[in-house]
């Protein structure tokens, strides 16, 4: 074994250098094939933390309109309690890896969490919008830490024959947190009240704080790495991705470029990104070595996962709203239909460890991204009647495909990764994956809209009045409506016109959400072209990647 490879697998491997020690009790268990318990519960507090954030991320979305209510929220408002907490955590994501270096593991892990928490509490008591969209973000910001210090804990904590594990546990926090998230959210708010789904955060919270401080050694800080921070690349992506996150979500409601608004945030975006990559490959000590993306397992992974990132969040953002507006489900009719996309998950994950160590890792990652993609293909074709049963193969299947895609996926991506790149590597893998989400989220709400409006356009030029099932059907309606109380005949006639009307906008609506599926199965098929193309590190087959 090379010294490079020595390094990356000793659990004494700093995050920002190969000489230097990681903040863990469990010292230099990751050089031999046991694992200390320590290091297995501060891997463990650690994805449950991730998990605790991922959560956070989706359990607003099938309660969003009580809470709305709750504090005095407009409809079109209500959106940024789920995008202020997303901008946030996108930006703190590739934050993470340099500032654990600064303030040490234990003292940057223990103080996010802590404060994390806190925050989880304020929201549920917030008055108004103002204060829920500020305690959200706050809540996003200290949360979002926990998502790729959890994965980097696990890259370079434990030894390869361990990895993945550690990433199946992940891909619990990755996968089956969007999925279940709007199942607790809606119980517990039809149950308890809308402020239950930021209370829910307490007792794991306690759990996973106490499990990091038992498993977290304590270690200098080395402030003087402020100093030497990458402050320009820094500034330019918090800029950069803050705008670009208000583009895409304000974008659809404002007419997109109609909007000198979102003209102006464009560019801004446009130029503050542009600088970050500029700087980030011009730097001698870069906040993200953006080089990493030129390797071919990392660069394709990364793709996959922002593709997946797409997929996961938007078929998580689009369920509810068909339910919603279809069905006329409620958050906790909702929750239970999308528990079928998390619940298989909890019984495969575990086994795909074991799958990983007896089959091409790269044959899994395809298989799970086929039926990812048929799950969503499987719901091209919806009709009124589409509801909770007619969901459950297509909610089942996509929950097996995911399962067997992330945690192998995160494996082969992350082969390879030295020491010194953990964190760079963590950041842009969990970044880019939640972004790809907040651009899902945008894409298909400008779809739902657009597609609505054209199918309805088509609609309505085949419900003419020149054809005479439309007027026969019209004469019937006007019938029923005399027949049930309404005695003037133009009245009746009157509310047959509009009865029409609400079924031609319906079917529009169901066209518009099958349009939606059938571009996250486009999406996704993609993913799994990019996963063909990943390289087979030999390596995997003992269960990880040096």
């Amino acid at each position: 074994m090379t010294t490079r490879q020595t390094t990356i697998n000793t659990a004494s491997s700093d995050l920002g250098s190969d000489r230097s020690r990681v903040d863990l009790a469990s010292g230099s268990a990751a050089t031999s094939q046991a694992v200390s318990v320590k290091t297995w519960i501060a891997v463990f507090g650690a994805t449950l933390g991730a998990f605790m954030a991922v959560l956070n991320i989706q359990i607003v979305n099938a309660s969003l309109e009580n809470i709305q209510g709750g504090i005095g929220a407009g409809i079109d408002d209500g959106g940024w309690i789920s995008t202020s907490y997303l901008i946030a955590e996108i930006i703190v994501i590739p934050l993470s890896g340099w500032l654990a270096q600064v303030f040490s593991i234990r003292v940057y892990l223990l103080t996010n969490a802590l404060l994390f928490l806190v925050f989880s509490a304020a929201c549920a008591l917030a008055q108004d919008l103002s204060q829920m969209i500020v305690l959200r973000a706050l809540q996003g910001f200290f949360g979002g830490v926990l998502i790729p210090m959890a994965f980097t804990l696990i890259i370079t904590l434990l030894p390869k024959t361990k990895q993945s594990i550690g990433l199946a546990m992940f891909a619990v926090s990755a996968t089956f947190a969007p999925a279940i998230g709007p199942t607790i959210g809606g119980y517990l708010t039809e149950n308890w009240g809308w402020e239950y789904i930021f209370y829910v955060n307490l007792a794991p919270g306690v759990l996973m704080f106490g499990m990091l401080w038992f498993s977290l050694e304590a270690k200098p800080m080395k402030l003087s790495l402020l100093r030497e921070g990458d402050w320009p690349g820094i500034v330019a992506m918090a800029i950069g991705l803050g705008a670009l996150q208000t583009v895409l979500e304000e974008g659809n409601k404002d007419d997109w470029f109609g909007s000198d608004f979102i003209v102006r945030l464009s560019v801004i975006a446009a130029v503050a990104l542009s600088l970050f990559f500029w700087i980030e490959l011009t730097s001698k000590k870069p906040l993200l070595n953006l080089r990493l993306l030129a390797r071919r397992n990392f660069g394709f992974g990364v793709l996959a996962n922002f593709l997946m990132g797409i997929a996961l969040y938007g078929s998580v953002f689009i369920l509810p709203q068909y339910l919603t507006r279809i069905q006329g489900y409620n958050s906790e009719q909702i929750g239970l239909v999308l528990a079928w996309t998390g619940l298989p998950q909890l019984v495969l994950i575990p086994l795909v460890p074991r799958l990983m160590k007896r089959f091409d890792v790269r044959l899994i990652i395809g298989i799970g991204f086929a039926l990812f993609a048929a799950s969503n293909f499987m719901n091209i074709y919806m009709t009124p009647d589409f509801a909770s049963d007619q969901l459950f193969w297509p909610n089942v299947v996509r929950a097996v495909g995911q399962a067997l895609a992330f945690a192998p996926l995160s494996a082969v991506a992350t082969s390879g990764i030295e020491a010194e790149n953990a964190g760079s590597a963590s950041g842009l893998f969990n970044m880019l994956r939640n972004l790809g989400g907040a651009i899902g989220i945008a894409l298909l709400q400008t779809v739902l809209t657009k597609r609505e409006q054209y199918h309805s356009n088509v609609l309505t030029q085949s419900v003419s009045l020149f054809e005479q099932a439309t007027r026969t059907r019209i004469d019937q309606l006007t019938q029923y409506f005399m027949n049930h109380g309404v005695i003037d005949r133009v009245d009746a006639a009157h509310r047959a016109y509009v009865a029409i009307g609400n079924v031609v906008q319906k079917q529009a609506f169901i066209l518009a959400f099958s349009d939606t599926f059938y571009l996250l199965g486009i999406a996704l098929v993609i993913a799994l072209i990019a996963s063909l193309l990943l390289k087979k590190p030999g390596h995997l087959e003992s269960g990880g990647a040096h």
